[in-house]
């Protein structure tokens, strides 16, 4: 019962996530000044590429869908080997996302004023280490 609901936690976490970069791919900018990196506050530069933002909204969906497939709510036939290792690869994508890169991101970053670095730290990272530990609770009780 515990691994279903968590596993639906992580469900609608990630279906929420897909959603907002779906919502950026078709233009929206609502939110964007808080998820990009930038060294100031000044106004970000970094045109982030379309593609990477569906690729992005597409890993995320996945995400959730698996995490759905935990649930046992739905039932789909793919390969044991997918969500044997999906199922660690995704908490520990997560894990190191909140331990970050020691410049801009996570909770060892090193840019820590800035809107999106006020952000990260209040925000992503926490949400990221939630995400990772949920899945790994997840795999330990099995």
């Amino acid at each position: 019962m515990i691994i279903t609901i968590l596993s639906l936690v992580l469900f609608v976490t990630f279906t929420i996530l897909g959603g907002f970069h779906f919502y950026w791919l078709s233009g929206n900018t609502w939110g964007l000044k808080k998820v990009i990196p930038t060294k100031t506050n000044e106004l970000n530069t970094l045109e982030i590429p379309k593609f990477a933002t569906l690729l992005v909204a597409l890993a995320l969906t996945t995400f959730g869908l698996l995490y759905l497939l935990k649930s046992g709510l739905i039932h789909i036939q793919i390969p044991n080997w997918v969500t044997d290792y999906a199922y660690w690869i995704i908490p520990s994508i997560f894990i190191l996302r909140a331990i970050g890169d020691f410049k801009y991101l996570g909770f060892f970053k090193k840019i820590k004023n800035t809107e999106f670095g006020k952000t990260d730290s209040k925000l992503f990272s926490p949400l990221c280490l939630g995400i990772g530990v949920i899945g790994i609770l997840i795999q330990l009780l099995k």
